[in-house]
């Protein structure tokens, strides 16, 4: 079988495989496809005209698709994997429309107070913002690898806070008192601030929700943080997906951290999306 080939979108990440829809839905490349994934954190296909049932099929060669969560049944025709609609409409998505503000800071999904997160997933475009509204991503590995020696043995082995006081403050600056409470009493894990994967390599974990580091005193704590966060922001590490109709883009989820760009919220913007499960718990390291 001959090698998959495929195009950079940006040096540090993102691929676009060369595989056009026959092959592509024939399933033969899975395992190669994910091993791309795994190293380039996004996948893009442009112009591919397929149905929902379609891109749940895609989307599970790279892992089994999450069965709850969407309250969709695709093209009617059954079938494991649930649809989520990624839209601010309430009526069309209140799990998404509730924290849609959030989902304009940098996170990684579902990690928390995980000891899983998902892997990954799939979007599809079905109503475009005439203006904003693209999806960034951010190559979580290649942030941590370009740190210096000095940096990634201060932060090896450091846990930090999960807050949805800080999360929620820094998305909605003008919440009341009665929104403040609401979010004063969700729990407050703890997280590694880096991930080393089962394959050796590691990554940052520091979204938006991320509070203080465990044990650091608070100055030197908001210094680390803001100084990691300005790091790894550098556009050498994001990019950047302006949509279009007939895209598939795929992500991994355990590599990479992503945000929707602000639109206009009247305007009916709607992505498709399944969820690949997880299989690999969170585990931090030991500093050197």
């Amino acid at each position: 079988m001959p090698q998959l080939t495929a195009s950079e979108l940006k040096p540090l990440i993102g691929a676009m495989p060369h595989l056009a829809r026959e092959a592509l839905l024939g399933g033969a490349w899975a395992d190669a496809l994910r091993e791309l994934l795994v190293t380039r954190g996004v996948l893009l296909w442009r112009g591919l005209d397929i149905s929902i049932d379609e891109q749940r099929a895609i989307t599970a060669q790279f892992g089994p698709v999450r069965a709850e969560g969407g309250g969709e049944d695709g093209d009617g025709k059954g079938g494991g994997g649930a649809l989520q609609r990624v839209t601010i409409d309430p009526d069309a998505s209140a799990e998404y429309s509730a924290y849609y503000a959030n989902t304009m800071l940098w996170h990684m999904d579902g990690y928390h107070d995980q000891t899983v997160p998902c892997f990954g997933g799939s979007f599809r475009p079905v109503t475009l913002a005439p203006e904003g509204g693209e999806t960034e991503f951010l190559n979580a590995y290649a942030a941590y690898e370009a740190l210096p020696d000095s940096e990634r043995r201060l932060i090896d082995g450091l846990e930090v806070v999960y807050s949805a006081v800080t999360v929620g403050l820094a998305a909605n600056p003008d919440a009341d008192d009665a929104q403040v409470d609401g979010w004063r009493r969700r729990p407050r894990p703890m997280q590694p601030l880096v991930w080393e994967h089962r394959s050796g390599r590691r990554s940052l974990m520091l979204g938006a929700a991320v509070s203080h580091v465990v044990g650091m005193a608070p100055a030197d704590s908001q210094d680390l943080l803001v100084r990691l966060r300005a790091h790894m922001g550098q556009e050498r590490f994001v990019y950047r997906h302006e949509w279009r109709i007939g895209d598939l883009l795929v992500w991994n989820n355990t590599g990479t951290m992503h945000r929707a760009r602000p639109f206009d919220p009247r305007c009916g913007r709607l992505l498709h999306r399944f969820t690949i499960e997880g299989d690999e718990p969170i585990r931090g390291c030991a500093q050197a």
